[in-house]
């Protein structure tokens, strides 16, 4: 319907542009040529309203299979499983390396749906895609390792660890804002209200919230 509605909104415009121009052809007292000239206008005026008719119809086309995105994945335990929205588009999106490096989606309780901020998830054996909504075009980041353990650990809103805190999104880092980026072997993770960074050949996690480095665990 809403396809429909934009063709027929953009297809009036044109037919009223091309009667005007027409009609200013009509009303002329100059030569043949000026006829000609305003009759080449209207016909031009019409194709490129036809051409923005089509666009736009691609256009809402385009949102609507964003809007209805899904991606269909088999568990381990040979579960179907299916993401939507803001985490099929990211899925989707993700290079070979990174859908091997999650693995497969986990089933169960907690390992995804919405958390009590409106992120939402999806756990796999090797990490998790997490987005500030279902949306399609909303951002969705991975992730994983180290950086996604200290990330789950619960801390206060200083950011030190306490069994009586909160992790991942819901904790003080907040949400991811980044995939995992590597600098001369030091992978780091951007979140809302801070950063997590993992040292390969030390093999050192560090985490910094609101500018001030915490322990890690």
């Amino acid at each position: 319907m809403k396809q429909l509605s934009i063709t027929r909104r953009l297809a009036g415009t044109v037919a009223a542009v091309a009667i005007g121009t027409l009609g200013l052809a009509g009303c002329s007292g100059d030569s043949n040529d000026s006829v000609s000239s305003a009759s080449s206008a209207a016909s031009g005026a019409v194709e490129s309203g036809v051409s923005k008719a089509e666009s736009a119809v691609s256009s809402a086309k385009s949102e609507v299979a964003d809007g209805d995105k899904k991606v269909e994945l088999t568990a381990k335990d040979g579960a179907k499983v299916t993401l939507i929205g803001s985490i099929a588009a990211k899925y989707d999106s993700a290079t070979e390396a990174q859908k091997a490096d999650l693995g497969a989606p986990l089933t169960g309780s907690n390992t995804s749906g919405e958390g009590a901020n409106g992120v939402v998830f999806q756990q796999f054996d090797g990490g998790v895609i997490t987005a500030k909504n279902y949306d399609a075009g909303t951002p969705a980041y991975i992730t994983w390792g180290k950086i996604r353990d200290a990330w789950n650990v619960p801390r206060d809103d200083s950011g030190t660890p306490t069994p009586s805190g909160k992790g991942g999104s819901q904790g003080p880092l907040g949400v991811a804002t980044s995939d995992e980026t590597d600098k001369a072997g030091v992978k780091e993770s951007t979140f809302e209200h801070g950063t997590i960074t993992w040292t390969e050949a030390t093999d050192k996690v560090e985490v910094t919230v609101n500018g001030t480095v915490v322990p890690t665990e």
